[in-house]
């Protein structure tokens, strides 16, 4: 199987390392050049400035890992020429060409799964089967809280350059952190925003939100609430549900779920594997895309999946208006 990269930023490293680990080395490189990142790790493997020179060695895959406001430029002509297709979250800077994606997708004949690597998380994996045998009864109330320090994430570069502080690459807190967005939905169905306060709170000198406190509306009829930052120190990734017997607690420093059942009147703990970290997750989600582009599965995550992530960090954002230090939001309506 032959895969096409497109950015070598972090992700796109990541992405390429964990297919050589996994026996894959038929690999093709597209990229723009700007990356601050090494380029020893290129040697031998063909690269390419422009998108159909690229598509033109015939992937049969491609990870989409270039900046999320350009993430369509090749997400869409790869469709077209019926690639299948991991992309990274979010799936874009707004929802318009989405349709355009879709019948590229129907066109070229391949699949396309998006990047929302926590479903693979064991912690949270189990948690979706304890909701499914009602172990703490019904869900009633969920808040998930994500907070790290964004000047920490890439010390090699500037973050102020990096997409991610950057509102023509898509930048900005809600979206680049949005997977408890896609974690809740996925455990406890679908959700609305009820309400958001987003702002540039912090003193990073960036022009795009790095706060955000957003209530969520459950169809189940459970009520929750979402807290990102790019500000917090130490970092902090958790998540709780309160159900009408018991609770759920899972804490990204260790990765293990807490459960307390009522009944039992006692705490359980289900830490993770032997060996598990923070790569396991890339390294779990790029062979369940490799079962995809060979055809013997469907993706976890798909295209819809990535649409409503994105209708959520919209609607999010919707609510801002205007922020109380004078920030404009470009909110797409």
């Amino acid at each position: 199987m032959r895969f096409l990269i497109a950015g070598f930023g972090s992700i796109g490293r990541r992405h390429m390392r964990n297919l050589m680990a996994l026996g894959q080395r038929d690999i093709v490189l597209y990229r723009s050049g700007r990356s601050t990142l090494p380029q020893d790790e290129l040697a031998g493997f063909p690269v390419e400035t422009d998108l159909q020179a690229a598509l033109a060695h015939h992937p049969d895959a491609v990870i989409v890992a270039n900046p999320t406001a350009l993430h369509l430029d090749v997400a869409i002509p790869a469709a077209e020429a019926g690639c299948h297709i991991l992309m990274e979250k979010p799936v874009s800077d707004s929802l318009e060409r989405m349709d355009a994606l879709k019948s590229a997708l129907k066109r070229g004949g391949g699949s396309l799964m998006v990047g929302f690597q926590f479903r693979f998380h064991p912690g949270l994996r189990k948690a979706a089967e304890l909701l499914r045998d009602s172990a703490i009864g019904r869900p009633v109330f969920a808040r998930a809280h994500w907070g790290e320090y964004l000047p920490n994430w890439h010390p090699w570069e500037d973050y102020r350059q990096s997409y991610t502080s950057r509102p023509e690459l898509g930048g900005g807190v809600v979206r680049t952190l949005s997977h408890p967005f896609d974690y809740l939905r996925w455990l406890l169905g679908e959700t609305e925003v009820a309400f958001a306060q987003v702002g540039a709170l912090g003193e990073l000198g960036i022009p795009v939100e790095d706060t955000a406190e957003i209530a969520l509306h459950f169809s189940s009829g459970a009520i929750g609430s979402l807290h990102l930052d790019y500000l917090q120190q130490p970092p902090e990734h958790r998540l709780e549900i309160t159900g009408t017997r018991g609770s759920l607690r899972w804490d990204n420093a260790d990765g293990a779920l807490r459960c307390f059942r009522a009944e039992r009147g006692e705490w359980e703990t289900y830490p993770v594997p032997d060996g598990f970290e923070r790569n396991t997750l890339f390294v779990d989600e790029l062979r369940q895309f490799i079962e995809v582009a060979a055809g013997r599965a469907e993706p976890v995550c798909g295209l819809d999946d990535g649409i409503r992530v994105q209708e959520l960090a919209r609607d999010a954002l919707a609510y801002a208006g205007k922020a109380p230090n004078g920030l404009q939001f470009e909110v797409e309506k």
